[in-house]
């Protein structure tokens, strides 16, 4: 066999036994405080009983017609569906750490050592979520089973797919366009005021507070141009059969297009980044 062939096989492990290396010690620190993991993962279905209640006054005063083309009972499952969509997508804190380890200068230990920060980044969020998903699959189950009337029922099987599909780039979309805003710390010294607007923006915009079918015509448009719509409300709608046919073929293709962008971005945000800065002290 020859030999660079071999130097590159070799390296190739390596880089993958440091990489499940990251990825087991993150899972190990989310769980370390397990019993606060778990407290904090069950309050995130408190907002359920409000919402319900809410829909149910709204639909109470427009006597039970239909708001969008959805019935009350469409409202439920697309709530309960966002919930599923913005656990995939939501990335908390990650683009206030980046900007925060640029400005005092902890972004230096991913400049001395062999780990790129990009996909350290990365795995901690994948551990994150599986911890999560993990300690929320029973709550879960039981929300989806005790609201099941709401649900139409269930989809064929190339809808799952799809609807799993747009969950991952979902999931990707959220990390890179956070690290993207986080990766600003390099030319900026603050980027709270951004992140606070991106985060009204993506509560509104995203599909998390309501579906923006209900957004009148211009504005519709304007926010279907936008990579929001994938973080909550593409994948639910999938799921709800909302979206189908070549318009589901379409708003895949154009998902995967956002994370590419932003996948690119990042990488080029951390390449210029690193490239004009500098840190002092130990």
């Amino acid at each position: 066999m020859d030999s660079s062939l071999i130097q590159r096989t070799t390296g190739v492990a390596a880089r993958l036994q440091t990489w499940w290396t990251v990825l087991s010690i993150a899972l190990e620190e989310r769980l370390v405080y397990r019993g606060d993991f778990a407290l904090g993962t069950l309050m995130r279905f408190l907002p359920i009983i409000t919402q319900i209640f809410l829909w149910a006054a709204v639909f109470s005063a427009s006597s039970g017609k239909p708001i969008a083309g959805y019935t009350y009972h469409d409202f439920i499952a697309y709530y309960l569906l966002t919930m599923v969509t913005r656990a995939f997508s939501s990335m908390p804190g990650l683009a206030s750490r980046i900007a925060l380890e640029v400005r005092d200068g902890s972004v230096k230990k991913y400049l001395i050592q062999p780990i790129d920060m990009v996909g350290f980044l990365l795995l901690s969020r994948v551990a994150h979520k599986l911890v999560y998903y993990t300690v929320a699959a029973g709550p879960f189950a039981l929300v989806f089973f005790l609201c099941r009337g709401y649900f139409p029922g269930w989809p064929d099987a190339a809808t799952v797919a799809a609807f799993l599909a747009s969950l991952v780039m979902a999931f990707l979309l959220g990390f890179f366009l956070e690290a993207t805003i986080g990766m600003i710390g390099f030319w900026f010294l603050e980027v709270s005021s951004l992140l606070f607007v991106y985060m009204l923006f993506s509560f509104f915009f995203s599909g998390h507070m309501f579906p923006i079918d209900m957004l009148p015509g211009v504005w519709r448009t304007l926010v279907e141009w936008l990579p929001l719509q994938y973080l909550a409300y593409f994948p639910a709608a999938v799921f709800l059969g909302k979206i189908t046919g070549r318009a589901l073929v379409h708003g895949l293709l154009v998902q995967a297009f956002w994370v590419l962008f932003f996948l690119v971005t990042c990488r080029a945000a951390w390449h210029y980044g690193v490239k004009r800065y500098s840190a002092f002290g130990g």
